[in-house]
């Protein structure tokens, strides 16, 4: 985390990408910011013209520069603000949430 070029490799490759529209990124918040795994993604597959929904979780941390970060790195991206969510969100939250955008 403290090399921001650092990019760790993935496992395992996302077929068919092209088939969404909307793609939402979840990930805990390290040191204020996305973990530099979802900056390999950002960088590894075409978002262009997808819309890119940052969620993430952290006990008390916020979200960061997280959108804004994984915006430069898929530009042709359109990254929405991002929201984090404390551990204690209920089911019924996050359902409400995500149908906001599918």
């Amino acid at each position: 985390m403290k090399d921001r070029s650092s990019r760790p490799d993935i496992a395992e490759k996302l077929e068919n990408m092209n088939q969404y529209d909307v793609v939402f990124v979840g990930f805990p918040v390290w040191w204020y910011r996305e973990p530099s795994i979802i900056d390999t993604f950002m960088e590894q597959y075409d978002f262009a013209g997808k819309t890119v929904v940052p969620f993430a979780t952290s006990g008390g941390s916020s979200i960061g520069d997280s959108g804004k970060n994984m915006q430069e790195l898929a530009s042709a991206a359109k990254v929405a603000v991002g929201k984090r969510f404390p551990n204690s969100v209920s089911v019924d939250e996050l359902k409400k949430w995500a149908s906001e955008w599918v």
